[in-house]
């Protein structure tokens, strides 16, 4: 290998859809073997998707692979093409599901538009709200999606929750929720089929925590003697995390904002975060008690820039960063990054220790394992990432 060639190597665990790998550097070789694949194989035939292996190299183009499907009648080669291309057609494989490379910046931060004069959706009245899409929406439980213009006239539609990052469950191939409930009296059923007037769409965010802690936006408060917060996507705070409240007057609960302060003038409101319940919970030690209710049920707004309840991070934790655990090395910071189904636990980033609570720069590179290659949930599929010298 030549001086200035990197490789890597290691195994990720598919969350069944899009499966990102980090790494220090962009690839422009990649192979994979899908160990959770391989060991289910026994009794596949030809016409069964079980695609083993897959590679790529940077002159395929984004989003195509070559892969090796394990049959009972032998190994058969493929070929994934690019978003748009001809794909092979044993097994069925849809273009633009195999590799894509990543350099995680703002320029690059949200996927294609899903909009109503190509993709026809609706928004349901309930809790939590389900999003119905006429065609295949290709997200992935942990992915973050915003929704844009959704009034369907001057006083109907659910422009309550348009330009709120969201956390998604999907629950099927055209079907996915949201942490909001719309099944309150002020919100109308949102369908872009019936409606006119309108282009409502929604976009993946694709890189949601270029820089973390963000602010996040808040769903749900339970007062009292402590406080416990929900919010619309992963909110990455940690324990002992010093924060503020930025809520407007309409959602109630008011007297957790950071100004104005009516005991000690000019010295803002702050709180700890005391414990981490998962990825979108955390309780705080504000007590809250008698504290006017938290509520969503808002009137519709047939305008641009509503302002919605937030909660960001305002300092360091007090001990100072991480343990040195028994000296074994620090650990990276990780981060819910918009491709992490679980929420509990979030990805290591490559940046290395990082005071606990502090903002830290959460950028990324590396490569997606491509929904036609990722196998299923919990699949192991080992790694090989090569950035050669020379590319030709």
């Amino acid at each position: 290998m030549a001086e200035y060639s990197r490789i890597a190597t290691g195994s990720v665990t598919s969350n069944g859809g899009q499966t990102l790998v980090i790494l220090p550097f962009t690839p422009n070789f990649i192979e994979i073997f899908n160990r959770g694949r391989a060991v289910a194989q026994n009794g596949n035939t030809t016409t069964t998707f079980c695609i083993t292996k897959a590679w790529w190299y940077t002159d395929m183009g984004q989003t195509a692979a070559g892969y090796t499907q394990t049959t009972t009648a032998g190994d058969y080669t493929g070929w994934i093409a690019p978003t748009g291309g001809t794909s092979s057609s044993i097994p069925t494989v849809v273009s633009g599901t195999g590799f894509t490379t990543i350099q995680a910046a703002l320029a690059l931060q949200y996927g294609p538009v899903f909009n109503n004069t190509s993709n026809a959706f609706s928004i349901s009245k309930a809790n939590p709200a389900v999003v119905t899409t006429s065609t295949a929406h290709n997200l992935t439980t942990g992915n973050w999606v915003i929704f844009q213009n959704l009034s369907q006239s001057a006083t109907t539609g659910m422009q309550q929750i348009a330009g709120i990052p969201f956390m998604i469950t999907v629950t099927g191939a055209t079907t996915f929720t949201i942490p909001w409930n719309t099944n309150q009296s002020n919100y109308t059923a949102f369908n872009t089929a019936t409606s006119t007037g309108n282009v409502g769409s929604f976009k993946q965010i694709l890189y949601p925590v270029l820089y973390a802690p963000g602010v996040s936006f808040i769903s749900a408060i339970t007062t009292g003697t402590t406080t416990t917060v929900v919010t619309t996507a992963p909110h990455n705070f940690v324990q002992g995390q010093e924060i503020a409240f930025r809520i407007p007057q309409a959602y109630g609960t008011t007297q957790l904002n950071s100004l104005p302060n009516l005991v000690i003038p000019g010295s803002p409101i702050y709180g700890y975060v005391t414990s981490v319940t998962n990825s979108t919970t955390f309780v705080c030690n504000i007590n809250s008690t008698g504290y006017t209710a938290f509520a969503t049920n808002q009137a519709f707004a047939n305008y641009p820039g509503q302002t919605f309840p937030q909660v960001l991070a305002v300092g360091d934790v007090n001990t100072g960063g991480y343990l040195y655990n028994g000296g074994m090395l620090y650990p990276s910071p990780s981060v819910f990054n918009g491709y992490v189904s679980s929420t509990t636990v979030g990805a290591s980033t490559i940046n290395g220790p990082a005071i606990q609570g502090a903002y830290y720069n959460a950028t990324f590179q590396g490569f997606i394992i491509g929904t036609g290659i990722s196998g299923t949930s919990t699949d192991v599929i080992d790694y090989r990432a090569i950035l050669s010298d020379i590319n030709s």
